[in-house]
């Protein structure tokens, strides 16, 4: 049979060493009364140990233990304790093979243990058969393998059989799931797919090839070349329904393999796979492409606004001259006048002596002109953007296969018309809504009205897709939101953190608010607010001061000192001697292990650098360019940097230094700036509060013991709030997190309601707080002292109708069928006020005023938000410290690579902070054995974010170490 390798040395320990940890001893080696009976049935000392160690060996990891086998002292000093002997008692029992056999002979008899052979072996790999093709790869398929043997009370085999037959499942999952694809292709889709590899485009790059080099674009040349793939791909005629019942990670896995594949590889696969991974690319790359028109869509219309802006900005600036002209014209006629005042005669020649009257109608006019052109918006230019859409629109509105709500249906009937070039309809503002500034602008346009009709059109298709009112077929970013909600029957047994009834939900906050109104107004009115005051209707909170002991500054710097001067590299090799995060990256064809560490090391080197590929290869000497290139073709993917990253963060939270940081339970987010080349400037990627140069933002969410546990790519310009929630609930740290921070660009109405539907506990920190209204359910019964700070009345039952959907839509977040920040940014892009929106928001007004609550009056609150804020921000210094390549610009134009480069960088960041963790812990009992006092509330001062004594620059040597075990 076939055999690879499915595990390393690091996982195998894991999952069939003896424990020695007091956690699991007790967990799995506490013998009960009945045990204890067996095991006194026994004569000498030694057998009974013997006997007990053998059964708990059954029982976990589940396997024989085997001749000569070293027992750890753990152990048999816990199972002496328990039977009242000497650990010492077992070492005569190591050496009687004929009383193991007769021991074990009885323990199958008396527990119902079986050996792994005959029967139980059939119904084992039959087992591995079903749960091959669902299992994520190899180590999740060999660990459910050996839980499902534990729960049958079948005796482990070898691990080499173990990791033989759940290869051997694996590949053949595989077979079956390539074959069941390419049995529902007929012979003309497979001659089709076929001809992608065989077919050139400009006689160089073939069609499968040329079909996967895309991204989105930014103008009207990108969108066509877009367009040029989709209509190739829907010419093919390939039905999303060859890939119905199969796992959606196995399509993913085909698709990466696809796009990792050249040409020449895939002929040289099997026709099965071949065949699969061309239907799977296909079908992905469709839906794909089609996000991606319109994603640059809404880049041009976007551009088309910038532009529409500049011609404001730029006329307004030209007639500066001419205002100056006219104001001086006029402060002169005015000056004439007020001498003049009190005499008609004089005031009738004041005209002629100041300016006359000719001059005097002439600057009217100008008056009038400039007052027009500097109250001028956006919209009265945004016509002369019609030139952007003329070339691609219409092909663009016959490509792909839009949906929509009813009441978007006026504005598809719009698009139909720019589509099939049909004249406008006399109801051509249809799709507009009563109050839409548009309709003011084409009551006044004359000869551009048809232009301005076309660009009105587009730019509400851009708004409706944001708000997801229309919709794509098999899109993965602009699909129908409502088909993706979970039944309310299967959130209803969810267990929710919310109640299933409304009522019962409202109750609750009206208590708590009544309480906290109650709360505050007393402080008020005594005057005891800890940190702020009322006055007037007016608050004002005060900024905290710092809360850092002068002596914490020399501690730091004395562990500092202590800490050991190391390269960049050994730091690498060490905590991958430590944790073993290479073994995330496996092939992504096979599954296995990656044997090359150092190779794989210096691609994660050179991402979290962004030094990029090529200039590694030039700065190490153990890897050329192509060697690091196929590795990461092959191994460094989404999720195995997210994995990495994982295990990073959990082993830096179990060092014993990490303790005095935090628990883990509270975290903070926020958003930081890198700069993008020139590109970013046409890609609609400049944000005004980061200057004039163009760029993306990296939103990481850092625990309380500093560690980086989620991060993503977002564009520089958009609200940072909808992304909160993505690093919470779609990773297994923010999973364990209750207490969250954020800034003022991470707070909405929104967030606040679903963070707090979700079980967690919102606590940003609000820039204008002091604007901030309190909400309530009923005003009568709000203090005197706070009525000037109430605002709106909660409409619950706006709740109460929509409570249903909100159930669904907090069910589908925690389930993960949708990002919770596309959901969000879908409400609150919605150009019409929806229900569920307005439900949420109105919850959102009752969280966050009793979060206002309750941080005027719990200073330590403040204190809290404030220290895990500057964590957070003190992540970028030591990102910034590390993005030493490529003049700290992130040039990668795609999506992709863009992640990667900012993934590679969290990751190299957990790492650096794991190692200081670590030695910083050294540092501090070294200092306690030369007789220097660390007192422990000085601790939690003390951050992991150094860099000074890790060389980050020159050329990366590694050191030799051992080859990693396949």
């Amino acid at each position: 049979m076939a055999h690879r390798a499915v595990l390393t040395e690091r996982q195998r320990v894991n999952l069939f060493a003896l424990p020695t940890d007091e956690a699991s001893l007790l967990r799995h080696y506490i013998l009960d009364d009945d045990d204890i009976a067996h095991i006194r049935s026994r004569r000498r000392p030694e057998n009974q140990i013997g006997f007990a160690l053998q059964l708990c060996g059954f029982r976990f990891p589940g396997r024989l233990l085997r001749p000569g086998e070293v027992i750890p002292e753990e152990i048999s000093r816990f199972l002496a304790a328990q039977l009242g002997l000497q650990s010492d008692d077992l070492l005569r029992y190591a050496i009687r093979e004929k009383r193991r056999r007769e021991h074990l002979a009885s323990l199958r008899k008396i527990y119902g243990y079986v050996m792994f052979k005959g029967k139980r072996a059939k119904q084992m790999r039959a087992w591995l058969d079903r749960e091959a093709e669902v299992a994520v790869n190899s180590e999740s398929l060999v660990r459910g393998f050996v839980e499902e043997c534990r729960r049958r009370r079948i005796i482990l085999p070898s691990t080499a059989t173990i990791e033989r037959c759940c290869a051997d499942a694996f590949v053949a999952a595989e077979r079956r799931i390539d074959a069941r694809i390419a049995a529902r292709l007929d012979s003309t889709m497979r001659m089709r797919l076929n001809g992608l590899l065989a077919e050139k485009v400009d006689g160089r790059t073939s069609r499968f090839v040329w079909l996967r080099q895309f991204e989105v674009g930014k103008n009207s040349a990108d969108a066509n070349r877009l367009l040029d793939r989709l209509e190739f791909l829907q010419g093919i005629e390939l039905s999303p329904d060859v890939l119905t019942d199969i796992p959606a990670h196995r399509v993913t896995r085909l698709r990466r393999q696809g796009e990792r594949y050249f040409t020449d590889g895939l002929q040289d696969i099997t026709s099965a796979r071949r065949l699969a991974i061309l239907a799977v690319c296909g079908v992905e790359w469709m839906a794909a492409i089609a996000d991606a028109v319109v994603e640059t869509h809404d880049r041009i219309v976007g551009a088309a606004w910038r532009d529409a802006k500049k011609i404001c900005d730029a006329r307004v600036t030209e007639a500066q001259a001419d205002i100056a002209t006219t104001l001086a014209g006029f402060e002169s006629l005015g000056t004439t006048l007020l001498l003049a005042k009190g005499d008609d005669m004089a005031m009738a020649g004041a005209v002629d002596a100041s300016c006359g009257w000719k001059s005097l109608e002439t600057l009217v006019a100008n008056a009038g002109q400039l007052q027009r052109t500097v109250k001028a918006d956006a919209m009265d230019h945004i016509a002369k953007g019609h030139h952007r859409f003329k070339l691609y629109a219409r092909r663009m509105l016959g490509t792909l296969d839009i949906h929509c709500a009813v009441v978007m249906q006026p504005l598809i009937d719009a698009a139909r018309v720019i589509r099939d070039r049909l004249d406008i309809p006399a109801d051509m503002l249809s799709f507009l809504s009563t109050r839409s500034k548009w309709r003011g602008h084409f009551r006044d346009a004359d000869e551009e009205k048809e232009r301005l009709w076309v660009v009105a059109v587009l730019c509400h298709l851009r708004d409706a897709f944001r708000s997801g009112d229309i919709w794509l077929a098999h899109s993965r970013r602009y699909a129908d939101i409502k088909q993706a909600l979970i039944p309310v029957e299967a959130a209803s047994v969810m267990g929710l953190a919310m109640p299933l009834e409304p009522e019962a939900w409202i109750a609750d906050r009206k208590r708590r608010l009544q309480q906290g109104l109650a709360r505050l107004g007393k402080a008020v009115k005594r005057g005891t607010l800890p940190n702020g005051t009322i006055e007037n209707g007016v608050l004002r909170v005060e900024r905290l001061k710092a809360d850092v002991p002068e002596e914490a500054g020399d501690l730091v710097l004395d562990l500092y000192l202590r800490l050991p001067e190391a390269r960049i590299t050994d730091i690498l090799v060490e905590v991958d001697e430590d944790i073993g995060f290479t073994d995330a990256f496996t092939h992504l064809r096979t599954g296995a292990p990656c044997r090359d560490r150092i190779g794989l090391l210096n691609v994660i080197l050179a991402e979290g650098l962004n030094l990029g590929l090529s200039k590694m290869a030039n700065a190490t000497s153990s890897h050329d360019f192509f060697q690091l290139s196929r590795l990461s073709r092959w191994h460094v993917e989404s999720a195995a940097l997210d994995h990495a990253l994982e295990r990073v963060i959990e082993e830096q939270a179990q060092v014993p230094m990490a303790k005095y940081w935090g628990t883990g339970r509270t975290a903070s987010s926020d958003g930081q700036f890198f700069p993008t080349t020139r590109q970013g400037e046409a890609m609609n990627l400049i944000n005004a509060k980061y200057g004039s140069e163009p760029g993306l933002k990296a939103y990481t969410h850092v625990s309380d013991q500093f560690g980086p546990f989620a991060t993503q790519v977002i564009p520089a310009t958009v609200n940072e709030a909808p992304y909160i929630l993505d690093g919470l609930l779609l990773n297994e740290a923010g999973k364990k997190v209750r207490e969250q921070h954020a800034d003022t660009g991470g707070f909405t109405d929104l967030v606040f309601a679903t963070t707090s539907l979700l079980g967690y506990l919102f606590r940003p920190r609000i820039r204008d707080l002091t604007s901030k209204k309190l909400h309530v359910f009923d005003r009568k019964a709000v203090p005197k002292d706070l009525n000037g700070l109430t605002g709106d009345r909660i409409r619950e039952n706006t709740i109460i109708a929509n409570w249903p959907d909100i159930l669904r839509s907090i069910a589908t977040m925690i389930s993960g069928r949708i990002r919770p920040s596309q959901f969000l940014k879908a409400l609150a892009a919605r150009p019409r006020q929806h229900d569920l929106a307005i439900a949420l928001r109105e919850i959102g007004r009752i969280e966050r005023t009793l979060f206002i609550i309750e941080w005027v009056l719990d200073i330590e609150m403040q204190r809290r938000a404030n220290v895990g804020l500057n964590k957070g921000e003190a992540h970028h210094a030591l990102k910034n410290a590390l993005r030493i390549g490529r003049q700290g610009e992130i040039r990668d134009r795609s999506i992709e690579g863009q992640h990667f480069r900012i993934a590679g960088l969290n990751l190299l960041a957990a790492i650096i902070i794991y190692w200081n963790t670590k030695q910083l812990g050294i540092a501090v009992e070294r200092r306690r054995r030369d007789g220097l006092d660390s007192p422990a509330t000085l601790l939690p001062h003390i951050s992991p974010l150094g860099w000074a004594h890790i060389l980050l620059t020159a050329e990366y040597r590694w050191r030799p170490t051992a080859p990693k075990n396949p």
